[in-house]
């Protein structure tokens, strides 16, 4: 029996919808909010990641404004424009788009952010009152997003096995926190590339999140029976059949469906959550700053 798919293009819709009243309520204050978004570089992906936001940002009435650097642009170049976004009161959100180009310390750019601007919820403050089990700012937007489907879709994940495979700042260790805070009370194991036994880990999860950014590296005969499957990873493989030469997949076999009782897909799923969860924290950053 296939697995109940987990429609994140339709969840996400629906947060964008929910976000409406908030807007409507800012606008009435005489504030719009304003998302300000840096690009460095001409990589391909990043150049649909921003578009997409930008759609993103006219479906909710967002003002966005995009700031492109060249790719040989200095740390202090992309630190000055940061600053500068940082004094302008019009602009409620700043995203720096990864990947930077090598040389660059994005630590050093995420940091520079205002806390209260840091829409992607990576900054040290930010992430700090997130370790203290404050979840009410900004958090960061993928995990954020995978908290939003597992709540939406009423899957309950208290006192059950979870395990987060891949370690980042970005999106394993938040996950991990989220998971484990009073209330959710999952039990949390965090896998990474020097675990050992890791498919024998996999078969006892009951909740699995894959975010280690390689094509199909959890294998279907992982995953445990009935299992919520959330497959954060989008990779792109060689694939002459397709006009694009390539197809995207995540970082779990796709026919891990015909086994797990809930699944994301690839695309469509972790995806536009990410960029729902941005719409949100953007919205929720021009509260705090108009109060």
């Amino acid at each position: 029996m296939s697995a109940v798919v987990l429609d994140g293009k339709k969840i996400g819709r629906l947060i964008e919808e929910e976000l409406q009243n908030r807007f409507i309520d800012l606008q009435s204050k005489g504030v719009s909010p304003h998302l300000a978004v840096v690009i460095v570089g001409d990589d391909p992906a990043s150049h649909v990641y921003v578009r997409n936001k930008e759609l993103a940002c006219e479906r909710c009435g967002i003002k966005s404004t995009r700031i492109d650097l060249s790719e040989g642009i200095s740390e202090q170049e992309i630190l000055d424009t940061v600053n500068r976004l940082n004094s302008d009161d019009s602009v409620h959100g700043i995203l720096v788009q990864s990947p930077l180009p090598k040389g660059i310390n994005e630590s050093l750019i995420t940091d520079a952010i205002s806390p209260e601007k840091d829409v992607d919820g990576f900054h040290k403050m930010n992430l700090g009152r997130l370790v203290q089990g404050d979840s009410s700012g900004l958090l960061p937007c993928t995990p954020a997003g995978v908290m939003k489907i597992l709540d939406l879709s009423k899957i309950d994940i208290s006192g059950k096995n979870a395990l987060i495979i891949g370690r980042s700042r970005i999106v394993g260790m938040p996950m991990s926190i989220l998971l484990a805070q009073r209330g959710i009370d999952a039990t949390v194991t965090i896998a990474h590339s020097r675990t050992q036994n890791l498919s024998e880990i996999c078969r006892r999860a009951d909740l699995v999140v894959a975010a280690i950014g390689r094509p199909e590296f959890v294998k279907s005969d992982w995953i445990k029976p009935g299992a919520t499957v959330i497959d954060v990873g989008i990779n792109r493989v060689i694939d002459s059949s397709k006009k694009s030469g390539y197809r995207l997949v995540g970082d779990v076999e796709s026919n891990a469906s015909d086994i797990a009782g809930h699944i994301t897909p690839v695309p469509g799923g972790v995806g536009p959550m990410t960029i729902a969860m941005l719409m949100s924290n953007t919205i929720l950053a021009t509260e705090i700053q108009s109060r």
